[in-house]
C-alpha cells in the first residue's frame, strides 16, 4: 500500500482572531480562520474580479498560545500544515463532512507589514531550564587546582 502526502500552504488574512482553548488534560488548542483571496479575470468583460475561499484552522500546542499571542483579524499569514476531514450527524441525522487545515507553520506574511521576533525560552521538561554556559576566561580557579 503506498503512502500519501497531504501538504497544504495557503497565504491569506485571518477572519478572526484565533481563540485559544484547552482540553481537559491542559493541552493548548488555537481555531480561526482566514481567507484567501484570489482574482480572476471576466472572459466575456475581460474585467478582474474578486473572490476568496475561506478555511477553518487549528493549531495544537505552544504553536496555539503563539498564534492567540501574536495573531489577530485580519493579519496576513502564511500556514503550512495537513487537510484533516471530520464526519457527523447533523441534529437531523443527515452526515455532515467539513475540512480543516491543521496546521504546523503559522508565520507572518512581510509582503506589506513587519515584524519582530521574540524567541520563547527553551526549557528542557525534565530538568528545568538549561545551565548557563560559562566561558573558560570566565572560571575563577587556579589550574594548579584541578586534580588530574
Amino acid at each position: 500500500m503506498a503512502i500519501g502526502v497531504n501538504y497544504v500552504t495557503v497565504v491569506g488574512n485571518l477572519t478572526r482572531d484565533p481563540e485559544l482553548r484547552f482540553t481537559p488534560n491542559g493541552t493548548p488548542v488555537a481555531s480561526f480562520g482566514i481567507a484567501v483571496n484570489k482574482r480572476t479575470q471576466n472572459k466575456s468583460t475581460g474585467e478582474w474580479e474578486s473572490e476568496a475561499d475561506f478555511f477553518n484552522l487549528v493549531a495544537w500546542f505552544k504553536l496555539a498560545e503563539n498564534c492567540a499571542e501574536s495573531l489577530a483579524k485580519g493579519d496576513r499569514v502564511l500556514v503550512t500544515g495537513r487537510l484533516s476531514q471530520e464526519n457527523w450527524d447533523d441534529s437531523q441525522g443527515q452526515k455532515r463532512t467539513t475540512y480543516r487545515i491543521v496546521a504546523n507553520v503559522v508565520a507572518p506574511s512581510l509582503e506589506f507589514a513587519v515584524c519582530r521576533i521574540e524567541r520563547n525560552p527553551r526549557i528542557d521538561s525534565q530538568t528545568g531550564p538549561k545551565e548557563e554556559i560559562i566561558e573558560e576566561g570566565d572560571l575563577d580557579f587556579n589550574s594548579d587546582d584541578i586534580p588530574f
